[in-house]
């Protein structure tokens, strides 16, 4: 039997803007338990090497992107997404647009930190190259748990932007029913 696929809700992306932080910070309480201020946001948006998006659908915000360039390298800071809206593939399409802008700004490799329980997190990650590379002990301060530190080593690399362009495709062709 095959499994239909449905439509996923239409999702705008844009640059974040001071404006957006009370709606960013709406989200975020509902994604972590050590969130960070709204004052931290209003820096990171003032900060030269990072470049923080947002997610609207139905004229709400719905979940952020934040990542920092640094020489060749990108570090993804952080993604949240709202609560009502996830399995729905925002996550996805804001780490999307995070990759995209990683290679806009010719960036060679890209990190983040993701707790070790997030398996749907990390499932993620994996899908779009990803590899565990190693640990921090105790690295989230709420409850001491480890982080694992994830890479895509190459985002020029015939595999990646082979595996990269197939899962855009697919998003894609999810977005438009």
């Amino acid at each position: 039997m095959a499994t239909e696929v449905s439509a996923i809700p239409a999702i705008f992306i844009t640059r974040m803007r001071q404006e957006d932080v009370p709606a960013v910070m709406q989200v975020e309480l509902q994604c972590f338990s050590a969130p960070w201020s709204e004052n931290a946001y209003r820096t990171e948006l003032n900060n030269p090497c990072a470049e923080y998006y947002v997610a609207w659908s139905s004229g709400r915000l719905v979940g952020y992107v934040g990542m920092w360039l640094i020489l060749d390298e990108v570090h993804i800071t952080t993604i949240g997404v709202a609560a009502d809206m996830r399995g729905k593939r925002v996550g996805e399409r804001l780490l999307v647009r995070a990759l995209d802008a990683s290679r806009e700004r010719e960036a060679q490799r890209v990190t983040l930190e993701v707790r070790k329980s997030n398996r749907v997190a990390i499932s993620l990650y994996k899908k779009y190259g990803f590899r565990e590379a190693a640990i921090r002990r105790g690295y989230y301060s709420d409850n001491g748990e480890d982080a694992l530190i994830m890479w895509v080593d190459d985002l020029w690399s015939p595999e990646f932007t082979s595996l990269f362009n197939a899962n855009k495709a697919r998003l894609q062709a999810l977005e438009a029913g």
